[in-house]
């Protein structure tokens, strides 16, 4: 029996569920994609985290084909600038902090040795964070040495990757329909068919939402509820631009914060990709205009662009037969480029839940919504924590710093403020090391630290962090330039 899954837009967010979908369901299984070239797609999600590295590597794409596709740069973490005031940074990398000493994380001990006077800031302790401040990149680390190997991401053009994906899922068989969704017919179970402008109608099985903010099937046709989180994230519009390059060639994504908002900058191979996300209740559009290209490394390519969105999901991301990936599901600003993750992780989802041949179950809907659920959940309490701990003047980050947050954000902070407490709950996505290295780089530093900690003498505690840190320090600074490892894969000066 052939089983009929259809996706409905294209974009980022549709054609990766059509790579990955085409490359898991090869036998009994028909994907069609309807999209139009008259729509367009938002496009500001060019960088990622560590896990776009499973998902290339699951369909089976060689990284150096797929960086010269799609214009990519490599991504060791991201920093904040001026979040806890103009001239403050710090940078949330990837991968561990130091190094473990028996059951107590690194943090304690640098906490205790801090107090003494013996530890520099936390981030000269991060092998990604002291390599990306040098503009250097590797892929692997010496054989024999105790640190780990450290995780990075990508920044990439997105329309370059979806045309990227495009060709691998049409190679699978993958049909694209052209045109324009005006009408979805329901049915027993949900969605029966969409018919499209021309008057066509593409019927299937499974439906897959990727229609953006608009949610043609799921909010439109099936009316999910959006629950909205813009009394915590108050930021409701961005400007995008992009410009050329000139000055560092940064293996990082940076996030500087501004007077009403923060704004994001991405290096690809051609061009830096720029934007204002910002509060319109504290800066006009012109404003925002006015800024960002003000703030631009280079000469500008474009005009700005603006976007529109409310922070928070839909309440439910399964309904009936149909699942919404992408911003079909949902918004959260992509301060911590977790945007693209959302996609691959809700079609990971998609695959363990997959509807047996008897039909959907209820069980397998509500499983989903729930693990969506506090997927998102998570993500918005560490884009929250930006947001709360800061010590800037201006009226958008006053109301912020003292507005309510929720409980289980609320929780975590005062955990960690008094003895430096920190637990990663299920499959939530950011790490130990992600939460600590943000709470101390926005300023909440705990009080004490683990009793344990004690342990060492202060000698043996200054030599411990000193071992680490001459580890760091000379395998970062044999890593060759970011710029010089791209141009080697792209086959050209970056």
């Amino acid at each position: 029996m052939t089983r009929d899954i259809v996706i409905v837009g294209g974009g980022t967010a549709g054609w990766m569920a059509a790579a990955m979908l085409s490359r898991f369901l090869e036998r009994g299984w028909r994907i069609t994609l309807v999209e139009s070239e008259e729509i367009g797609t938002v496009g500001v999600g060019e960088a990622t985290i560590p896990p776009i590295r499973a998902f290339n590597s699951s369909l089976g794409l060689d990284e150096d084909e797929f960086v010269r596709a799609t214009k990519a740069t490599f991504k060791l973490g991201i920093e904040f600038v001026g979040w806890r005031g103009d001239g403050h940074r710090y940078m949330h990398a990837f991968g561990p902090v130091g190094r473990e000493l028996g059951i107590v994380s690194f943090h304690h001990y640098w906490r205790r040795a801090r107090a003494l006077g013996l530890a520099q800031e936390l981030g000269a302790y991060s092998f990604n964070a002291v390599a990306a401040q040098q503009d250097r990149f590797g892929r692997t680390l010496p054989a024999g040495t105790s640190l780990a190997a450290p995780p990075y991401a990508f920044h990439f053009d997105a329309g370059l990757y979806a045309a990227f994906l495009r060709r691998y899922a049409e190679a699978r068989g993958v049909r694209r329909v052209e045109g324009k969704v005006v009408e979805a017919a329901r049915g027993d179970s949900g969605i029966a068919s969409v018919r499209l402008e021309s008057g066509e109608s593409v019927a299937g099985e499974l439906f897959i939402d990727c229609s953006g903010f608009r949610g043609l099937l799921i909010e439109q046709a099936l009316g999910a509820g959006f629950e909205d989180w813009s009394h915590w994230l108050p930021c409701d519009r961005a400007m995008a631009m992009p410009c050329a390059h000139s000055g560092g060639f940064t293996p990082y994504t940076r996030a500087t914060a501004r007077s009403a908002g923060w704004q994001w900058r991405i290096p690809l191979q051609h061009r830096i990709g720029n934007g204002y996300v910002y509060s319109s209740a504290h800066l006009s559009d012109d404003e925002a205009a006015a800024a960002l290209l003000a703030n631009l490394d280079g000469e500008p390519l474009g005009d700005p662009r603006a976007l529109r969105f409310a922070a928070g999901r839909r309440r439910s991301a399964w309904v009936g037969n149909c699942v919404a990936l992408g911003l079909a599901a949902g918004f959260l600003e992509p301060l911590e480029s977790t945007s693209i993750h959302l996609v691959q992780s809700g079609l990971v989802r998609l695959l363990q839940l997959l509807p047996s041949p008897s039909g959907i179950g209820a069980a397998e809907v509500a499983e989903y919504n729930r693990q969506t659920r506090f997927e998102w959940e998570r993500i918005r309490d560490f884009l929250i924590l930006h947001y709360k701990a800061t010590d800037r003047p201006e009226p958008l980050w006053r109301a912020a710093a003292a507005m309510e947050i929720p409980p289980s954000l609320a929780d975590r902070i005062s955990l960690f403020r008094e003895a430096g407490r920190v637990f990663r709950e299920g499959e939530e996505l950011f790490t130990e090391n992600g939460w600590v290295q943000v709470l101390i780089g926005q300023g909440i530093v705990p009080e004490s630290w683990h009793p344990l900690a004690e342990l060492l003498s202060e000698d043996e505690l200054g030599g411990f962090l000193a071992t680490v840190k001459r580890q760091i320090d000379h395998h970062s600074a044999a890593w060759p330039l970011h710029r010089d490892i791209v141009a080697r894969i792209a086959g050209s000066p970056a």
